[in-house]
This record gives C-alpha cells, structure tokens and sequence, in this order.
C-alpha cells in the first residue's frame, strides 16, 4: 500500500509535469486567425530542408529566399530557394570557428562595404543555458546562385545576464545594428554594440521585452518597423525612434507543423512565416495599413503588448502564470486533504 506522503509526492509530481506541459509546446494556430489575404505563396520541396528554422529575403536576387536546418546532424549549409519551393543554390560556410549547432535564424544586411550580406544566427540553446556563448556568421550574399563554399565571420556574443535560449535575430538596415531576441516566458530584445568586433565576444544589452515565447523576427526593408513571432501570432512594432518600440497590430498566422521563420516581403506590405517540416509551406499574412504605418503621437494601441524593458508578459504569459496557481492550488488541496486524514 502507498503511504500518504507518497501519494502526496505523487500529487506534486503529476502537477509540476502538467505545469511543464503548458511550457514552450507549440501550439498550431487555427488557420482563421490568419487575415483575410493570407496565402501559400510556395512549399520547399528540398528533402534536406526538413527543418527550416529561419528565413530572409535576398537582397541581390529578386524571388529568392534563404533559408537553412535547425539543430540535429545537419552540415552547416544555407538554401537558396526560389518562390516555386526549388533550391537554386546550396551554400557550405566554412571557417576555424563554424559549426552548425543551434542555428535558429537567418538575416539580409550589409558587410563592411556597404554590400549585401547574410547573417547566420547560431544562437539557440536546447540545454536553456548551458552555452555560455552564441555565433553569428556573416557571408557576403553570393551573386551567383550556384553551389559554393564561403568563408565566413565568425563574431562571438554574450548575453548580458547569463546565457539563455534565443530564436530571433534582427539587422536593423538603417545602421547594420543586431539585435537577438530570447526564446522564454519573460523574452527579451537584446542589442549587440554597434559594431560587432570579430576579435572580442560581443556583449548582448537587454533594452527590451518580447512576447511569450519568441521564435523569429524580422526588419521591415526600410527599417521603420519590426516583427516578432510566436507559435502562434505575430507583433509589429514602430521603430522610427528605434528599438524598442511601440506595438502597432498582431496578427494570427496560419496552423503549421512548427511555426519558426518570419521576414517582411521586399514591399514591406505583408509577413512572410515560415514552418518546420517535411515539405514546409511559407505563407503571406498581409498587415493593415496602419500597422507600418508609424504612431504620430508615440501611443500604443490599449490591446497590445510593447517592448519596454520593464517587461511584456503577454496573453501567453498570463495564462501560463495562471495555469501555474492553479496547478499549485491542486496541490496545496491535495497535500491538506492527505494531512487531516493522517
């Protein structure tokens, strides 16, 4: 027979389990969250993209989109992919430090010269902490879409408050910033220093929050705005006076496998989000005009969340503390029921 403390240690175990359970579980959205225009633009029909964790759009060749595997036993590879789903060209990075370890985003920049680049995010940490640091590899975007090897820069970054799981990478394209958005409860925007410096590790500076479990981000082309996604829906911001800003609409994406790639269209009229999986679709999600459309007065629409660097917990947040205090409540009433039996 099981004792009452057992039964009781029992009641604790199942409850944490189904707190964990309400953790960072993708959660398909329902496809008619998505706005009115939403569509499938094309699917990656590479049987070797079986894991597409990031996207950009090129900046030298018009219908071409970049994209590459998450973490697992993939080489350390990006796709160039036109807009039908067929890869044009498969480009290796190479260099003393590249590795494909976590590679969770991929940005269009420019280099040192003012020429169109890519930025290959390594910066997520399945471990939640145990990398103490994280790598971002900047290419020059080829102008031939063929298969190559590149060499890259390799530039070391470091989060100012303790390693940490991130699935989002920014290139501001007004001055090449970088900024890194956190993958938790509590996730943060984070900017690198102006100029990230090959030869030092680069420290990551929290200037903002992000909503309930991050999985990309992205720049509008002109700079003025900036997007980030969840599972499940994703926030613009306003950033004319810079980042953070402040929230201008959210829109629901459409139901996918494992919703983690986001870029603005070269328009900057629509979201492009991509998905994991065999076959992967990448849709269109048209934004209301108001949405990059900047705020006159500096005010933020009431239903929203912001990036403020006090923190933005999001609908997501809120219903995962409230799950917490009612999971903890079942156990509190579980343990005192055990208690006046004894």
């Amino acid at each position: 027979m099981r004792t009452r403390a057992a039964v009781a240690v029992s009641i604790v175990m199942a409850a944490t389990a189904t707190l964990g359970a309400a953790g960072p579980t993708p959660r398909e959205s329902d496809e008619s969250d998505a706005p009115e225009g939403t569509e499938e633009l094309f699917q990656v029909d590479d049987p070797r993209i079986v894991q597409s964790s990031g996207l950009a759009v090129s900046g030298r060749h018009d219908d071409i989109y970049w994209t590459h595997n998450d973490s697992g036993d993939f080489p350390a590879e990006i796709y160039a992919v036109n807009g039908e789903g067929g890869t044009e060209a498969t480009v290796t990075l190479s260099g003393p430090e590249v590795e494909a370890r976590d590679w969770e985003a991929i940005a269009a920049g420019v280099d040192d010269s003012g020429d169109p680049a890519l930025y290959v995010g390594d910066i997520g940490d399945n471990f939640q902490g145990a990398w103490p640091d994280i790598r971002i590899y900047r290419l020059a975007e080829p102008d031939k879409l063929v298969d190559q090897t590149v060499e890259v820069e390799t530039f070391t970054l470091r989060f100012e408050d303790g390693a940490r799981d991130a699935e989002g990478l920014l290139v501001d394209p007004r001055d090449n910033r970088v900024y890194v958005v956190s993958k938790e409860v509590a996730g943060g925007i984070y900017a690198a220093p102006e100029t990230l410096d090959p030869d030092a590790t680069n420290e990551l500076t929290r200037v903002g929050s992000a909503p309930l479990y991050s999985t990309d981000a992205a720049f509008s082309p002109d700079g003025s705005h900036y997007a980030i996604r969840t599972y499940w829906a994703a926030t613009v911001y306003d950033a004319t006076e810079g980042v953070p800003g402040a929230s201008t609409t959210q829109v629901g994406l459409p139901e996918s496998e494992q919703g983690e790639s986001l870029a603005f269209t070269p328009d900057g009229s629509a979201l492009l989000a991509g998905s994991e999986g065999e076959t992967s679709p990448v849709w269109s999600v048209p934004l209301p005009e108001e949405a990059t459309a900047a705020d006159k007065d500096g005010d933020t629409p009431e239903s929203e969340p912001t990036a403020s660097a006090e923190g933005d917990q999001s609908g997501g947040a809120s219903a995962l503390i409230w799950g917490g205090v009612g999971v903890a409540a079942v156990v509190i009433a579980g343990i005192v029921l055990l208690v006046r039996r004894s």
